[in-house]
């Protein structure tokens, strides 16, 4: 996926986390799986689906942070199976942002500002798999000053939430 179409992925997810109930009819919550919720943007002919989650557990516990865990589906662009996170805050880009369930280890390749991706969808179709699995994932960040954080994910409901987007978006 370009830098540029992950750009505009980035002004649509910070588009929906600055919304209020005021721009609903762009906005729809499909539904809640548990840990995870299903959400569709629509703006004119393009669709954007995606299932999102937030952390259960954050580390350090002190300051609490607007983290989230998303898998997107696009079909105008023919994106699908996009995964990407945002600890909540700006991302120190000299250490390497990763996702750990099990024995399985997920590095995020792209890093702009508060939002981090990964580059390959056959990574991404690897990760889903180990979520569909697993029961937690844990992602690893480094903010601006190189302090690290983790949140930990619950991956209760994720395959319905995650089998929901896809249907939704198809």
């Amino acid at each position: 996926m370009s830098l540029k179409n992950r750009l505009i992925l980035k002004s649509i997810l910070f588009f929906f986390l600055s919304t209020t109930l005021v721009h609903s009819e762009e906005i729809k919550k499909i539904g809640k799986f548990k840990d995870w919720e299903v959400i569709i943007f629509t703006n004119d002919n393009e669709k954007i689906c995606f299932a999102q989650s937030t952390p259960v557990l954050q580390s350090p516990k002190k300051n609490s942070r607007d983290a989230r865990l998303f898998i997107s589906f696009r079909p105008y662009t023919k994106i699908s199976d996009e995964i990407s996170t945002t600890s909540g805050y700006e991302y120190n880009k000299q250490n390497t942002i990763y996702a750990k369930s099990g024995k399985s280890k997920f590095k995020f390749d792209i890093l702009q500002e508060n939002f981090a991706w990964i580059a390959s969808n056959k990574i991404e179709k690897k990760m889903i798999k180990a979520m569909k699995r697993g029961t937690r994932i844990m992602v690893t960040g480094y903010n601006k000053s190189g302090s690290q954080t983790i949140d930990h994910y619950s991956l209760m409901g994720f395959t319905k939430a995650y089998n929901s987007a896809k249907k939704n978006c198809i």
